[in-house]
């Protein structure tokens, strides 16, 4: 069988199934579509391996800056090769221009939240306004940042609860983060207690709770009054805690424990 007739019986099994614009959609069209799709996706795999082993195994820049990286390098790669692999099919990208109108306002619709997500968490990876292993507070959730993903990133609470929270939380709220400064954080412990009684013992009773309790000798604790009137004095009690190592309600329990006990002893009336 020559060339020409070996052709002729190849296509008649390339059947016509749809037209996308100018270009007429085959099977063999879709087959190729197939095979060129699945090893883009290989290279982009392994391309995106090689620039973090060989290209960035090297560099200073940070874990989650590296991960970030690697994303728009792989996501690069797809999105030109998709183009190449298109082109080489005969499909020209012109014919999408008709099916993206007609999709085009559904589609951003429901995708706007995904890609916000995304292009957050690349902002997050690279900013680094949150690392892995931080100790951070977002909408009354407290936790330690267990993974940093592309739309989401997992916190887990002193109750090994993992909540997932959205990357543009961190883009769009509040976030507090315990560890932003690398320093120890202060705990402001509120105490009342009556009228009338040696504030200096009371000083010294509160200082020693406070040594007894998971907090830092340096800076020391300290106690002040933050308001007085003729039945009560209200007082706070500053101590400082590592912040990845302990939440904050665990802290407090501490000391408010700490604090009861020794005035307690101490036979101070609480106001």
């Amino acid at each position: 069988m020559d060339y020409a007739a070996f052709k002729t019986s190849i296509d008649a099994y390339d059947y016509r199934l749809f037209a996308l614009g100018p270009t007429e959609i085959t099977v063999f069209t879709l087959v190729k579509l197939a095979i060129f799709g699945f090893l883009l996706y290989v290279l982009a795999g392994r391309f995106s391996r090689w620039t973090l082993n060989k290209v960035l195994a090297r560099s200073s820049i940070s874990q989650g800056q590296k991960l970030a990286i690697i994303g728009l390098v792989h996501y690069t790669v797809l999105i030109v090769g998709a183009m190449l692999v298109l082109q080489n099919a005969g499909i020209k990208l012109t014919a999408f221009a008709v099916v993206g109108s007609a999709l085009g306002v559904g589609i951003g619709f429901g995708l706007q939240n995904i890609i916000s997500n995304f292009i957050s968490g690349l902002i997050v990876l690279l900013e680094r306004p949150i690392q892995i292993g931080d100790r951070v507070e977002l909408s009354g959730v407290e936790g330690l940042v267990k993974e940093i993903g592309a739309r989401r990133t997992t916190i887990v609470t002193p109750d090994e609860i993992a909540i997932l929270v959205p990357n543009q939380k961190f883009i769009t709220d509040n976030v507090t983060n315990y560890l932003y400064m690398n320093r120890a954080v202060r705990l402001r412990v509120p105490v009342s207690v009556a009228a009338g009684q040696d504030l200096r013992a009371i000083e010294r009773l509160l200082l020693d709770a406070a040594s007894r309790t998971d907090v830092h000798v340096d800076p020391k604790p300290q106690v002040i009054i933050t308001a007085m009137t003729a039945t009560a004095l209200a007082l706070e009690l500053w101590v400082w805690y590592d912040g990845q190592s302990f939440a904050r309600s665990e802290v407090l329990s501490k000391v408010y424990f700490a604090v009861v006990d020794a005035l307690s002893a101490g036979g101070v009336k609480m106001g």
